[in-house]
Parts: structure tokens; sequence; C-alpha cells
């Protein structure tokens, strides 16, 4: 086990801090500590014992965190391992339960933000579960790959990514010969994405304390994805794209009109005099409180039908950068909530890029070998709960949170 004193984020912290090695040893027994509360998830000792072997390998300096190197590293047979991975009776559910419980325990926050957001891997050839020719961000364009929705946890005394769900096509779903190949249970039928967002949040959302559901424009673009949220009394503040034609409720009627007229969200706002923007802390970065300028109305958004939406709050948000960046965002929230705690609320959305990197990086997320639908679920638990412990060990040892931040506007 000494190798994950060799883990990248082990050797970070050691160059960050003036924690010895010799003090960062303990790690190795939290580890243990930490296994202990999720061994009882799993009803085999030898169900337990792969569980440890492969969350230690997620957690060590591997380059490739999968099974056979894992399991050349701890020394035991690879095609038990395999197996516990791809195909093992244990109740991913149970442990993901644990996971929420866990984070509960340790942050939660009744105004946290569950964050929705897809996450899809280039693979080759068609042979796992959902591979198809499909939209790939990390590409950013339409190649075979592997697709998920997952659900993240943004909250003031840390973060966590606490579930997911595997994207099945159309074409896949509706795919007899691939179902039976990959071992699709018979109840499991095609779901959009944004639909795929509500059952995560349904689920964990109802066992971690939250105040916010955010996501970007894939989810904040259906109507449907605000409506069932509104109807569920989720508070939302989501991501559309520039482009959404929105009716200004706030805005001086034309003369014989008797409704504002259609106009794009980035019409609206680029038309805006300066003094209209306010300048804005979103939270506190490692040179300085971090600033965006923002400014906000009430509108009805067009459908996909071209029906006008329910009143709602359209929020801009750019950042103060030679070259901003700017957001258009859609949210239920009431008049009365801050406009200030709205465009926190969205900042929060960005740490679950955060997650992703370190999940990618640090415990293999992004390492997907396995065939099966099955195989997919248990990979993607093992991996949460691994990033859950490195959550753990960075708020434990204080470890500020690196990477570019956006330059600090002057007030206004």
């Amino acid at each position: 086990m000494a190798s994950l004193l060799e883990h990248p984020t082990a050797q970070e912290l050691l160059e960050q801090t003036t924690v010895s090695p010799q003090a960062l040893r303990p790690t190795v027994e939290r580890l243990d500590a930490f296994l202990g509360r999720y061994r009882p998830r799993f009803a085999r000792a030898e169900q337990r014992d792969h569980a440890a072997v492969v969350l230690r390998g997620k957690l060590s300096g591997l380059d490739r965190k999968t099974i056979e190197p894992i399991a050349a590293e701890a020394g035991v047979p690879r095609r038990a391992v395999q197996h516990f991975v791809g195909a093992g009776h244990w109740d991913d559910d149970a442990v993901r339960a644990e996971l929420h419980a866990h984070v509960t325990q340790a942050i939660g926050d009744p105004e946290a933000v569950l964050i929705v957001d897809g996450l899809a891997v280039p693979k080759k050839g068609d042979d796992s579960c959902g591979v198809y020719r499909q939209w790939c961000g990390r590409l950013g364009k339409i190649e075979n790959c592997q697709a998920g929705v997952f659900l993240g946890y943004a909250a003031r005394g840390g973060q966590a990514l606490l579930d997911a769900r595997l994207y099945l096509p159309r074409e896949r779903a509706a795919d007899r010969r691939h179902r039976q190949a990959t071992h699709v249970p018979a109840g499991v039928a095609f779901q959009e994405k944004w639909r795929l967002a509500l059952d995560l949040i349904a689920t964990a959302g109802a066992a971690v304390p939250h105040g916010w559901v955010a996501g970007d424009d894939e989810f904040g673009r259906v109507s449907a994805f605000r409506q069932e949220l509104r109807a569920a009394r989720q508070r939302y503040v989501l991501d559309v794209p520039s482009n959404t034609l929105i009716r200004d409720l706030r805005a001086a009627r034309p003369a014989g009109t008797r409704v504002p007229p259609w106009e794009n969200a980035a019409a609206w706002a680029d038309r805006l005099p300066a003094r209209a923007w306010r300048t804005l802390r979103v939270r506190d970065g490692e040179k300085g409180p971090l600033r965006v300028r923002a400014v906000e109305t009430m509108v009805q958004a067009k459908d996909e039908g071209g029906r006008a939406g329910p009143r709602e709050r359209l929020v801009v948000i750019r950042s103060c950068e030679a070259r901003p960046r700017t957001w258009y965002v859609l949210s239920n929230a009431t008049h009365g909530e801050p406009l200030a705690s709205v465009v926190r609320a969205h900042g929060g959305r960005h740490r679950v890029e955060e997650l992703f990197a370190e999940g990618n990086g640090d415990v293999g997320l992004d390492h997907w070998e396995v065939r099966s639908w099955l195989g997919w679920q248990h990979h993607v638990t093992l991996s949460l709960v691994a990033l859950w412990f490195l959550q753990v060990e960075k708020r434990r040892l204080g470890k500020k949170r690196r990477g570019s931040r956006p330059a600090s506007c002057a007030p206004s």
C-alpha cells in the first residue's frame, strides 16, 4: 500500500505544504478506516477484499487504473477481480447510498448545488454497452463514444461526485443483439439525458441537503426539464444558449403592442448600458475575491414548440477576463432571492469540471474498459468512492484549489 504515497495528489500535497512523507503515511491507515464504512455494503468476504484491492489500485500511482495493472500490483488473480467489476453480484445502489450518507455527514449544506453534467469517453469499436456515434464533448465532434450523465455536489465545505447513469442511445436501446451482448436489463428503455438527470436528482438529491440544481445548456435548453424541476419544487439555475428567444417582461412595450417583442438573449444583453451591470463576488480565489458582472430581468422564453413559457429569471453573467466569457442563465428563483445568490449558485456548476478532471486523472474514472451494462455501473461506483476519499483527504490537509482563475473586476 506504500504506492498510495506515490499518487499524484499525494505528491502535490507534499510539494505545496510542509507535510513530510512520514506525516502522510497515516493516509494508509485512514484509507483502511474509510473503507470500513463501505465494506458492509458488499455481502461476501471475497467481494469486500476485491473492493479494497480495486479502490487501493485507483488511489495508487498507476498510469492506467484498469483491472489488469491493479491486480498485478496487488499480487492477486486478475480474473477474480475482473469478474467482481464486470459481472459481480453486488448492489451499486447500496454502495452509492452509503456515499450519499457519508457526503451529507461530512459536508452537507442546505445551500449546496446539485450539478448535472455529461461525460463521454471515446471508444474504439462498438462492443461496449451504449457505444455509438454521438456528440463527444472531449473531442468536440460526433464520434464513437460511451456517455454517462453524472450528478455533482458543490457545498461550502467541499465537493463530490454523487451518482451517474449510463446513457443508452435510442438506436442501442432498440438493438436486441447489442442489448443481449452487453447484458442490458430488460426493464431499461431509452431515456433522454435530461430524463436521466431528473432520475439522479430524485434519488441522490433526496439523500443530500441542497438548495439549487445547476447544469449546462444541454439540460437548460430543454423546457420540459425546467418544467419538471419546477413541479418538483427544485430551485434551478441553468445555462441556456445565447440565441434563446426571450420576452423581457420589464421592458417598455412599443406603442400599440400588448406584449414585449421577442429577441434573443445575447441581443438583449448587448444593448444594455454599462450602468445596468452589477459587479458581484462569486467566491474567494487564491489571488483574492473572484468577481463577475451580471444583469437580470424577468422573461418568458419560447419553448421547443414556439410557445411562450412561464415567468423565469434571466441572468446574464460575464467573467472579468481580457476576453470575457458569458453565460445566459434561466432560473425559477423568486424575485426576493438576491442576484448575488443566484450568481454564486451558478458558479458552483463549474466545480463539476474540477471533479471530472480529478476523477479522470487521479482515480481512472474515464478508464472504461468494461463492456457490460453492469460492469459500467460497478466501475463508476468504485470510482466515485475513490474520488470521495481524495476529497476527504484534501479537506483534511487544507489543500488550495489550483488552476487558472478569472481576473477580478473593478467594483462598479
